[in-house]
């Protein structure tokens, strides 16, 4: 996965199926047998002939529901025609996956070609956050995604050396990384907002990690027994 392919706050080349149209809306082209998978709602206009259903059945629910929330729900889009997507004005990124992983906080991702993959899986090395266990939303295959950030986002490579990450600031990573939680002051000594003050996870191989320039106050993990 090439950190070149990230884009955010930019308008891209026409023709590419997914471009930054602004900074806080997602265009993808669309073209008949390439269909997208996207955040019901999100769309603000299209132009050209583009139909919405409800998600494919293969989709699992839990994938759902971790992007959309509880009760949430994907749509499919299909069609020919230009396709503009946005949520609740937050910064969109682009990214092209290669045959890899990408690991998300499943409410940052606003759409992704349908012929991808998503799956939870357990994220390993951060035990200590839960005795139940975390996963998260796991994006394989080939193809474009789109997710969101509040504010524009920065990727560091963890490949020289370890890079350590506020829980509540992290969007996406890829797949594979080597993980690890890390305490580095007592939780009783913070005043006013503490979180990554505190606890941070840290990353590290080949590969890079998103961030934003802002801390969710939401869930970033889901704990599922």
């Amino acid at each position: 996965m090439d950190t070149q392919t990230l884009s955010a706050h930019r308008a891209d080349a026409t023709g590419v199926r997914m471009s930054v149209h602004s900074s806080k809306t997602l265009k993808v082209t669309m073209a008949t047998g390439h269909d997208l998978i996207a955040k019901a709602g999100s769309m603000i206009a299209y132009d050209g002939y583009v139909q919405f259903d409800a998600a494919p059945a293969s989709l699992r629910r839990s994938a759902e529901e971790m992007v959309t929330g509880e009760g949430g729900r994907l749509m499919l889009a299909r069609g020919d025609g230009d396709l503009y997507l946005a949520d609740y004005g937050g910064d969109i990124l682009v990214l092209h996956l290669n045959g890899e992983a990408l690991s998300v906080n499943g409410a940052t991702l606003l759409a992704c070609d349908a012929s991808l993959e998503l799956a939870i899986e357990p994220v390993k090395g951060l035990a200590k956050l839960s005795g139940s266990g975390l996963t998260n939303l796991v994006v394989k295959g080939t193809g474009w995604v789109a997710l969101v950030s509040q504010g524009i986002p920065m990727a560091l490579d963890c490949a020289e050396r370890e890079t350590y990450v506020d829980p509540d600031a992290l969007v996406a990573w890829t797949a594979g990384l080597e993980m690890k939680a890390r305490r580095t002051i007592k939780a009783s000594a913070l005043i006013g907002r503490g979180s990554g003050e505190a606890f941070q996870i840290g990353f590290k191989g080949q590969g890079f990690v998103v961030v934003q320039p802002s801390e969710d106050t939401g869930d970033r993990f889901k704990i599922r027994g």
